[in-house]
């Protein structure tokens, strides 16, 4: 498994769009005890608000990483770039990158690296082969958070659910499948580059055996429903032989996005395809709540739209952001 060296300084480029910049956003908020301050190009518009720190500075303070914290437009990274990232590697830091442009790709980095004795980390590059599923059954337990298309919630969600686990005293530990979760979390698996065949073999190890009680809180990706990536949702979803499951929903979607003629059906439907599909490999699996990003809906309609899912579904409803998910935490362990 892919393991970060923290504590990490953010890297924002040249970035003049927050919406750019959704990983370092991620990672300030979600584990802001491993981030030392922020670095970016001197055209930047973007803080984090986070101490302003060159490399060298950020080496001698602690930081074992320079994140890339930005996403381009089509996930390459600008030459110009690379001074700020060869002055990390030559104070001591990683290089760690989620972006298309393999930093192993760039000679200079690749050159500033090795004399210094550390690593370009390519965050969706998987570090080793994985074998294909086994289907065994592991000790410990299991929660898959599942969606009706990408980009709603899934991550944020499992996130949410590990520490309300841990506020009420389970043991619990998020297990990231993509390259955000993995940066935040410190390890994890890039599952959506994997070869398919090994999709299960790769889950299976993400969440090995535990102890009976351990829970395992795991980020899901993509969507059963949608035409382009339900193939990594399915192998997620044997693999991790989830003991349950959090369906993750936009009320706004009613089609897959940029899917047009692809409708998102009713959600017990939504929740009964997914079931279906988990009992291949266990067959108690079963879901305990539904996660909304209700970023659409003023307050009034949230209450409104909630109360009729509960209803419906006889599932607690939640949204990780508007609340907390104290309540699936607790049908999660009530059962």
């Amino acid at each position: 498994m892919l393991v970060l060296r923290k504590p990490y300084l953010l890297y924002l480029g040249d970035a003049v769009l927050k919406s750019d910049c959704k990983t370092a956003f991620g990672l300030r908020d979600w584990c802001g005890q491993d981030v030392i301050g922020e670095w970016s190009h001197p055209a930047a518009k973007v803080s984090l608000g986070l101490p302003r720190l060159s490399p060298a500075e950020a080496a001698r303070q602690g930081a074992r990483s320079i994140v890339v914290g930005i996403a381009p437009t089509g996930g390459v990274l600008p030459d110009y770039w690379q001074d700020d990232l060869e002055a990390a590697l030559l104070a001591g830091l990683d290089a760690v990158s989620g972006l298309h442009t393999r930093l192993t790709s760039l000679p200079r980095l690749a050159r500033a690296a090795e004399r210094s004795g550390v690593r370009l980390v390519d965050v969706r590059n998987p570090p080793r082969a994985y074998p294909v599923g086994s289907g065994r059954k592991r000790t410990g337990r299991r929660v898959l958070t599942v969606g009706t298309d990408c980009a709603l919630g899934k991550k944020y969600t499992a996130l949410a659910l590990t520490r309300a686990l841990q506020s009420q005293g389970a043991a619990a530990t998020f297990r990231a499948t993509g390259q955000t979760g993995i940066m935040i979390a410190g390890s994890g698996i890039p599952m959506d580059a994997l070869v398919a065949d090994f999709l299960a073999g790769a889950a299976e190890a993400l969440s090995p055996d535990n102890d009976p009680a351990h829970w395992d809180v795991i980020e899901g990706q993509g969507s059963l429903l949608h035409p382009a990536y339900a193939a990594v949702t399915l192998g997620l979803l044997h693999g991790s032989q989830p003991d349950a499951i959090v369906l993750c929903h936009a009320p706004d979607r009613v089609m897959i996005e940029e899917y047009p003629g692809y409708p998102i059906p009713p959600l017990p439907q939504v929740i009964e395809d997914y079931l279906r599909a988990g009992r291949l490999t266990n067959r108690s699996i079963r879901c305990v709540g539904v996660s909304i990003n209700s970023s659409t809906l003023d307050d009034d309609a949230w209450r409104r739209y909630r109360a009729q899912l509960e209803r419906e579904l006889l599932l607690p409803v939640c949204d990780p952001l508007r609340g907390g998910v104290d309540a699936i935490a607790e049908a999660l362990l009530a059962a």
